[in-house]
């Protein structure tokens, strides 16, 4: 009776500027798996600036076996107002079917989990798709909670400016 053999070490790392191409390439495959394809505008130019820029908007980890990416964690913080505690929203988590059940989503998500916590942070949230079962299953046995009664709302594109074009604030340069 053959052996089964163990998969080879996994190392989590930050993503490099360097990596921006292999992230995109990440995003498409995740897009193809949640039939999103159409919606994915990401740039090199548009993702260096979002995560390596002086105030980058999010993070990226890498999950990788020999030296190939087997799939990523996206996040960035947020804040809860009445909790008044510090959180992180993870936006993706990512694995290459290929590797899916082989220990790379909980340890990119465990990773995602420590800088959340060196970092202050009380608080871990993401969505899923409701028809993905396997991520949804994978979560249930982290023993995250499902929050059924949160609806998700977005503006994008025209109705954001739209709707910011309304404000009668001021910028911080005219109360000077």
């Amino acid at each position: 009776m053959a052996t089964k053999k163990a998969p080879a070490p996994l190392l989590i790392r930050q993503a490099l500027p360097d990596d921006v191409p292999l992230l995109l390439a990440l995003f498409r495959e995740l897009a193809e798996y949640e039939r999103l394809q159409d919606e994915l505008q990401a740039t090199e130019e548009l993702l260096e600036r979002a995560l390596f820029s002086e105030r980058p908007a999010a993070e990226a980890l890498l999950a990788e076996r020999e030296g190939a990416a087997v799939g990523y964690a996206l996040f960035y913080p947020t804040f809860s107002t009445f909790l008044a505690i510090q959180g992180v929203w993870l936006e993706d988590l990512f694995v290459r079917p290929a590797h899916r059940k082989s220990g790379a989503g909980r340890a990119l998500l465990a990773a995602v989990a420590a800088r959340a916590r060196e970092r202050g942070a009380e608080r871990l949230e993401w969505s899923a798709l409701d028809w993905n079962e396997l991520a949804l299953g994978f979560y249930r046995g982290l023993g995250a909670q499902r929050m059924d009664e949160w609806v998700t709302h977005r503006l994008v594109g025209d109705a954001l400016r739209s709707l910011a074009a309304e404000s009668t604030e001021r910028s911080t340069s005219e109360r000077r």
